[in-house]
């Protein structure tokens, strides 16, 4: 596959202004500095949810699956699994990840399991017009809370962290340049790695300005030392006006989770590999 032929025969229709289209570019632009630092594209999955972050897979000319709402997660750990020695980056919104998939994305962390998970965060579902989501500010006023979200935000990097996750990071739809940088450690990352993008809804929750006048890039990137990144991570809590750190989180060297499949290896061989990532892991 030519890094050049990415494109699609689809019509994009994301609503104009939308963040997706700043993660589309970023993510365009790591496939083809992979494709030219020799990495076959045919050895890339996609998987995306249910909702307008899903169409990503429509626009890019590789190989994806569609999954359902809440289990992208599940749909790339077993792609990974059956095939250790593809690349599989799964796509989800705020509300498909941190609502129904937040338990998958909980277990995948803790497995370490060598997959990357890029959120488009809008903290709004924009495909069914503007409710409340996980991420979304107490106070929000949507479709389904006309008075008001009476719910506290979860911070998906803090569970992510305590969950085992190695590798964590935060971009917005107006930073393309820092996406690129992320979306491309993470990928290249062994083990999980998860990209929170703030990726703004034009049309049911405009951040740009909200955004634009609070975000900061770290200038320590990556800590590997749990409390730092938690402090970084804490700093804003998605829901006061404090300011908003981006950049690497968090990344740490740890035994991946994998499942040498029936007949890949001998038994011996199988439970040896099970009892190495055990101990890697204590």
């Amino acid at each position: 596959m030519e890094s050049t032929n990415l494109g699609t025969y689809a019509q994009n229709t994301w609503c104009p202004g939308c963040g997706n289209f700043a993660i589309l570019n970023a993510f365009k632009a790591v496939l083809g500095e992979l494709a030219g630092e020799g990495y076959p594209l045919e050895k890339v999955v996609v998987v995306s949810g249910i909702g307008c972050h899903a169409k990503i897979a429509d626009y890019l000319n590789l190989n994806s699956f569609y999954s359902i709402h809440g289990r992208v997660v599940p749909v790339a750990e077993a792609i990974k699994i059956a095939n250790p020695q593809i690349k599989v980056i799964g796509f989800a919104g705020d509300g498909d990840a941190y609502g129904e998939g937040m338990e998958h994305l909980i277990f995948a962390a803790k497995r370490n399991i060598d997959i990357t998970m890029i959120i488009h965060d809008n903290r709004v579902y924009g495909l069914t017009t503007g409710q409340y989501t996980p991420t979304s500010p107490l106070g929000f006023r949507g479709r389904s809370t006309p008075s008001g979200s009476k719910e506290v935000p979860v911070n998906p990097l803090q569970i992510m962290l305590a969950s085992g996750a190695t590798f964590l990071g935060r971009g917005t739809s107006h930073g393309i340049e820092l996406l690129k940088r992320l979306f491309k450690e993470a990928i290249l990352h062994k083990g999980f790695s998860l990209v929170d993008v703030l990726q703004v809804c034009v049309t049911y929750f405009n951040t740009y300005e909200y955004y634009d006048k609070r975000v900061y890039q770290l200038k320590e990137e990556g800590s590997q030392d749990s409390s730092l990144a938690l402090a970084k991570i804490l700093e804003w809590d998605y829901n006061s006006d404090k300011p908003i750190a981006l950049g690497r989180f968090y990344k740490k060297d740890s035994p991946v989770f994998e499942i040498p499949v029936e007949g890949r290896l001998e038994p011996a061989e199988r439970d040896a590999a099970i009892k190495k990532f055990i101990e890697g892991r204590v």
